[in-house]
């Protein structure tokens, strides 16, 4: 039978969550017994397996053709309309809009931002000029800049955090409506505010949008999310340089697969000089 390329995903997605569905009840059948005779061996990886993340991590940081991050305060504006996921627009219109974030705002865009490369001065830059609006530099200084500093791994426990992936954004604490700006569109928005949020910003076609919205609808968020970068970004697996693993499934990877995207389609080659090193020098000056 001759399968559309386009249907491809959501077939063999179907096929593993019905077969995924038999054997989560087959083994729920045994998970008591097996539990319980291998409690010394592999019991607790069982019992905590429910909490473990076993996909892929964060890409690396997108760096430019210099090896510098493309991702800074002069860019960030630019790259947020071209190339971040739409949990990420979200986030950087909220914080352009009341020039702050809520504490788990600014955990998941902050820790997206470091995830992509931006440095902690350019985050902190950034972050400053933004809250800087409604207070003081004194008062960011006091209530802020240990928090970016801390997701830096230079203070606390000095750790190195990651991103949050879509699995983390979409089960995490879901948004207070009006205030808070973190969270995932696809699940956390009701269909009548992500369909206009979508015609808003001129998403694909009326088919397309209507498509996004049958996955939210039917629960397959990553999925929606999947598919709205296949609609902004024509024909991008055959795009040399373009890497896809990930899409629908970490922020940072959509962010990464989009700019090698716009970057070979603008003539620069996937990580080589693009209009976004013009973007950086006119950001500086505008500065």
């Amino acid at each position: 039978a001759y399968v559309p390329l386009a249907r491809i995903v959501s077939i063999v997605a179907a096929k593993f969550r019905v077969a995924l569905s038999k054997s989560l009840a087959l083994a729920a059948g045994v998970f008591g017994q097996v539990a319980h005779d291998e409690a010394s061996r592999i019991g607790p990886l069982l019992k905590s397996m429910n909490s473990q993340y076993t996909g892929p991590g964060a890409p690396n940081a997108v760096t430019g053709m210099d090896g510098e991050s493309v991702l800074t305060a002069a860019t960030v504006d630019t790259l947020a309309d071209q190339s971040m996921p739409l949990c990420m627009q979200q986030l950087h219109q909220g914080l352009k809009r009341d020039h702050k974030l809520k504490h788990q705002g600014r955990l998941q865009f902050g820790l997206f931002l470091k995830g992509a490369g931006m440095s902690l001065e350019e985050h902190t830059l950034f972050f400053q000029r933004e809250f800087t609006r409604i207070m003081t530099s004194e008062q960011f200084n006091k209530q802020y800049s240990y928090s970016i500093r801390h997701m830096h791994g230079k203070e606390g426990k000095r750790a190195s955090y990651t991103p949050y992936n879509c699995m983390k954004i979409i089960f995490g604490n879901p948004p207070q409506s009006g205030v808070e700006h973190h969270g995932c569109p696809y699940k956390h928005y009701d269909e009548q505010n992500l369909s206009a949020l979508l015609t808003k910003l001129k998403i694909g076609s009326v088919a397309d949008r209507d498509a996004i919205l049958a996955h939210k609808k039917d629960g397959n968020f990553q999925l929606a999310c999947a598919k709205h970068f296949e609609v902004s970004h024509p024909a991008a697996p055959m795009v040399d340089g373009v890497n896809l693993d990930g899409v629908g499934n970490h922020p940072n990877a959509w962010f990464s697969a989009s700019v090698s995207y716009h970057n070979a389609k603008n003539g620069g080659g996937a990580g080589g000089a693009t209009n976004m090193e013009v973007v950086k020098q006119e950001g500086a000056v505008a500065m």
